[in-house]
């Protein structure tokens, strides 16, 4: 396994976070590097995914969901062709701490025989690049949601 692992802190509760990453259509609003996600939380169900590296092409995929905890996890797994070959396991944490504040973790493992070759390079930096990107921007609006409670909508994100 080749682990990229990031995280924020969040002066939001892991409720807010929450209802931000579960909001599937507002992503293309807020986030830069997941820039369409479609599906439900279901275990066993499918998602639509675009993702774009910040200066990279644009990767769509249709990964499986198979973990949700409310408030705690999202994960799901996706493949390349064959597990055997490139596969991911994505995954958004939260663990909130006593001042109702929490931090967000978000990672993702590669696994196959491709990994050495794409996960080396421009790609993985990309990827995390993207992932920070995404935390920063997961940030701002949970706590400006948090420090705004009466808006429905969410700032833009910065061009």
């Amino acid at each position: 396994m080749h682990p990229i692992s990031t995280s924020i802190d969040i002066e939001a509760s892991a409720s807010r976070v929450w209802a931000v990453l579960m909001d599937f259509p507002a992503y293309s609003d807020w986030s830069p590097f997941v820039r369409f996600l479609v599906g439900t939380t279901a275990t066993g169900s499918q998602l639509q995914v675009i993702v774009q590296p910040e200066g990279g092409r644009e990767m769509s995929f249709t990964p499986e969901v198979y973990a949700c905890v409310p408030e705690q996890e999202f994960r799901w797994r996706g493949t390349v062709l064959m597990k055997w070959l490139f596969a991911g396991e994505y995954a958004f944490s939260l663990t909130e701490s006593a001042d109702h504040s929490c931090r967000f973790i978000h990672e993702e493992s590669f696994s196959g025989v491709l990994v050495p070759l794409l996960m080396r390079g421009a790609m993985r930096a990309g990827t995390e690049a993207g992932f920070e990107a995404m935390n920063r921007a997961l940030k701002a609006c949970a706590e400006h949601l948090t420090s705004n409670p009466s808006l429905n909508t969410r700032p833009a994100r910065d061009a």
